[in-house]
């Protein structure tokens, strides 16, 4: 891994980065120098290739195989950093589900969904990781945003009311966790390009357009995430900030 150097020596977990946005990241920080712990909820398949791909460049990265709405889980998740790379410094939360559904058809259990996924595996991987963030002495909780949570979008209730909470999180946290020397932030993605399980592009994106005439990549996310984790970003807590190409100013 040759393009950064400045999370040498320190591990990472990146929730759901088997494909897109949490993909980028964990290439991202194991490229800065970061031992990576890649996760997925279910199939190992995406996960083992990204690990692959870390690899194959030199770095260093596991693979842990976790749902980070279970409890349990998620303290399996954290186990896995600490055993196989002896600390943690890191945790990004990208976890997350995006569906859309008209609120007079929204059953609670979909509800639940998306904020178990999105919304509870914040606090729960936070909450589990912080015994190791508090001894590494300068860890960092980046959060995974998203625009719908500020611009409200059709058919996103749920989703819209998960990603609001994450950012209240981030503040939350950052008040709390200063004294142990920890950051927190939150990066809220505009249209980015990616591949959806669905297949179908989200509604509320035909309403909006980025002044800069294109959509983002992930790996421009995951540039912003390497910065937030690093060095000189330790003077930044309980910021979100967006990456939109001017769709959303705030």
């Amino acid at each position: 891994m040759t393009a950064h150097d400045d999370l040498s020596g320190r591990v990472a977990i990146i929730t759901g980065s088997g494909r897109n946005i949490g993909r980028a990241i964990a290439i991202e920080l194991a490229r800065a120098g970061a031992a990576v712990v890649v996760n997925a909820r279910s199939t190992a398949v995406e996960a083992d290739g990204v690990a692959d791909d870390i690899r194959r460049e030199g770095g260093q990265a596991a693979v842990a195989i976790a749902d980070v709405s279970d409890p349990d889980a998620v303290g399996g998740l954290v186990a896995t950093a600490v055993r196989v790379f002896g600390r943690l410094d890191v945790l990004v939360n990208n976890a997350g589900v995006r569906k859309e559904t008209e609120f007079a058809n929204l059953q609670y259990a979909e509800w639940r969904e998306v904020m178990q996924t999105t919304l509870d595996a914040a606090y729960l991987c936070s909450h589990a990781a912080l015994p190791h963030l508090v001894a590494s002495g300068r860890g960092a909780i980046v959060n995974i945003g998203g625009l719908s949570s500020w611009t409200g979008a059709k058919g996103r209730a749920h989703v819209v009311a998960a990603k609001a909470g994450v950012v209240g999180l981030t503040r939350g946290l950052a008040h709390d966790l200063a004294e142990f020397g920890i950051t927190v932030n939150c990066v809220s993605p505009g249209m980015i390009d990616t591949s959806r399980a669905s297949g179908k592009e989200p509604a509320h994106h035909a309403v909006h357009a980025p002044l800069v005439g294109r959509r983002g990549t992930p790996e421009e996310i995951a540039a912003l995430v390497r910065f937030l984790c690093g060095a000189s970003a330790r003077y930044i807590t309980g910021q979100t900030i967006h990456a939109n190409g001017g769709v959303f100013m705030a």
